[in-house]
C-alpha cells in the first residue's frame, strides 16, 4: 500500500489506495475516510450485537427467573390482598348476619310480647264487661269503685304498630326506612348510628309495652279492690238487718248441691296459673262472682217499698191500741194509702196466703225463701193467687181498709223464721244498697 503525504496548505491529500496481488493478478482500491468510519462503526455493531447476544445467552435463565420471580411475588401480594378483602367481607357479612339475628330475636320478643298482652287484653275485656255490669267501673258520687277504670282499656295495638315501623313494614313509609343491615360507626361526633336507633327504638317499644302491662295489672288490682269493697259492704248493711249473707261462692255451691242435678266433686286442686297476671285475673273473678253472688241473694230480700209514693203513718214496736186503748205490739209499719193503691211485692218469691185473714183482713203473704216472708194485710182487692211465683215490684192487690182496720191503709210486715222484725230496717237498707245492687 502506498500513501501519498497530505498536503497542508493547498496541498491535496493523498489517498489511500489499497492494493491487493495474487499470482499475476494485482488489484487495487482507493480507500477514503468515510469508508474507513463506516466500517469501524459497522464492525462496532455487530461486536455489540454479537456480545449483547452471547450475554442474552448466558443471562437469559437469570433474566427470566427474576421475571418470573417478580411476577409471583406481584400475584401473591394480589393473591393476599384479596384474601384480606375477602376476610374483610366476610368479617362485615358476618356482623351484619349477626345484627340481623340480634335485631330479629329482639322483634321476636316482642312479638311474643305482643301476643301476650293481646291474649291478656281478650281475657281482661271479658271481666271488664263484667265489672261494668256490676256497676263497679263506675265512677261517680261515693260509689266504690275503682277510679277510671272505664275511661280506657289497655290497648295492646300500640307495641305492634310500633315493631312494624321499627322492621319498616308499616303501612307508612318512612324517607329513611331503618336497614337491619351493619353499618360501621359514624366518624362523626354525636351522630346516631344505625345500631343506635335501633336500641332506642327497642327500648321504647319495650317501655311501651310494660307500659301496658302496668296499666292492666293497675286496673285489675283497682276492679278487685273495688268489688271486694262493694260486696264487703252489701254483706255488712244486710247484716245489720239481722240476716247473714253467704258471700262464700263455695259455701253457696255447698248449699245447694242437693238441688244441682248435674253435681260435681273432687279433691280441691290449686287452678293452673303460672304467672302472677293470672293469678290476679282469677283473684278479680273470684271478687267479681262473689259480688255477684252477693248482690243475688240481696235482691231476693225484702229491701223494696210496697207502696214507694205513700207516707209511713206508724212505725213498728209497743203503741196503743187504736180499738182497746192499751199498749200493743205493732208488727208492722202502716202506710198512708187511700183506698185502690197499688201494692206491690218488695221482694221475689212464692204466694202462700191471698186471701181473708183474721184481723189482717184481706191479706197477701210472700214466701222469699231462707225463713223470709212478708205480709200486706187491709187490701180491698187481691190481685194474686196462692202458688203464684212473684217478682220484685209486681202488683199483688190494691190497699183498702178491711180487717181490723180504722181507715184505709196499708199495714207492711217483715217475718223472720215467723217472727216480726222491724220493717224500716229493711227499707232503710235498701236505700244504702241501692246504689250497690241497682
Amino acid at each position: 500500500m502506498v500513501s501519498r503525504e497530505s498536503r497542508v496548505f493547498g496541498k491535496r491529500a493523498q489517498k489511500h489506495i489499497i492494493i491487493v496481488a495474487s499470482g499475476d493478478k494485482v488489484r487495487h482500491m482507493t480507500f477514503q475516510p468515510w469508508m474507513a468510519a463506516l466500517s469501524i462503526c459497522f464492525v462496532s455493531v455487530f461486536s455489540i450485537g454479537y456480545l449483547a447476544a452471547t450475554s442474552y445467552l448466558v443471562l437469559r435463565d437469570d433474566l427470566i427467573g427474576g421475571t418470573m420471580a417478580r411476577q409471583a411475588r406481584m400475584q401473591h401480594e394480589y393473591e393476599d390482598r384479596i384474601a384480606a378483602l375477602r376476610a374483610q367481607v366476610d368479617r362485615v357479612t358476618s356482623r351484619q348476619l349477626l345484627d340481623q339475628q340480634v335485631v330479629e330475636d329482639k322483634v321476636e320478643k316482642l312479638l311474643q310480647q305482643q301476643m301476650a298482652l293481646t291474649s291478656r287484653h281478650g281475657k281482661l275485656g271479658t271481666l271488664l264487661d263484667r265489672a261494668e255490669e256490676s256497676g263497679i267501673a263506675q265512677d261517680e258520687g261515693e260509689t266504690v269503685t275503682a277510679p277510671q277504670a272505664h275511661d280506657k282499656r289497655a290497648d295492646a295495638s300500640g307495641g305492634i304498630k310500633a315493631i312494624e315501623r321499627l322492621m319498616g313494614i308499616g303501612g307508612r313509609q318512612t324517607q329513611q326506612p331503618m336497614a337491619l343491615a351493619y353499618a360501621p360507626q359514624s366518624a362523626s361526633h354525636g351522630r346516631e348510628t344505625i345500631s343506635d336507633r335501633a336500641d332506642r327504638l327497642f327500648s321504647k317499644v319495650t317501655l311501651s309495652l310494660k307500659d301496658i302491662e302496668q296499666d292492666q295489672k293497675h286496673r285489675i288490682q283497682s276492679l278487685t279492690a273495688g268489688a271486694s269493697q262493694a260486696t264487703d259492704a252489701i254483706v255488712n248493711i244486710v247484716a245489720r238487718t239481722g240476716i247473714k249473707v253467704v258471700d262464700d261462692e263455695a259455701q253457696a255451691a255447698a248449699a245447694s248441691t242437693v238441688e244441682d242435678e248435674a253435681a260435681v266433686g273432687g279433691p280441691f286442686v290449686e287452678p293452673e296459673t303460672a304467672e302472677v297476671f293470672d293469678n290476679s285475673l282469677v283473684a278479680l273473678d273470684t271478687a267479681l262472682a262473689r259480688l255477684e253472688h252477693v248482690r243475688n241473694q240481696a235482691r231476693k230480700l225484702p229491701f223494696n217499698n210496697p207502696s214507694p209514693a205513700s207516707d209511713v203513718t206508724s212505725r213498728f214496736g209497743n203503741r196503743l191500741d187504736p180499738f182497746l186503748g192499751r199498749l200493743a205490739l205493732h208488727a208492722g209499719i202502716d202506710f198512708r194509702a187511700p183506698s185502690g193503691t197499688r201494692i206491690v211485692a218488695t221482694a221475689p218469691g212464692t204466694v202462700i196466703t191471698a186471701g181473708k185473714n183474721g184481723g189482717y183482713g184481706n191479706m197477701v203473704e210472700i214466701d222469699h225463701g231462707n225463713g223470709i216472708t212478708t205480709r200486706y194485710a187491709h187490701l180491698s182487692t187481691i190481685l194474686v193467687n196462692v202458688g203464684d211465683t212473684i217478682s220484685t215490684g209486681e202488683a199483688i192487690g190494691r190497699s183498702g181498709s178491711t180487717g181490723r182496720s180504722t181507715g184505709p191503709h196499708l199495714h207492711y210486715e217483715v217475718r223472720l223464721n215467723g217472727e216480726a222484725v222491724d220493717p224500716m230496717r229493711f227499707l232503710n237498707a235498701g236505700i244504702r244498697l241501692s246504689r250497690y245492687i241497682n
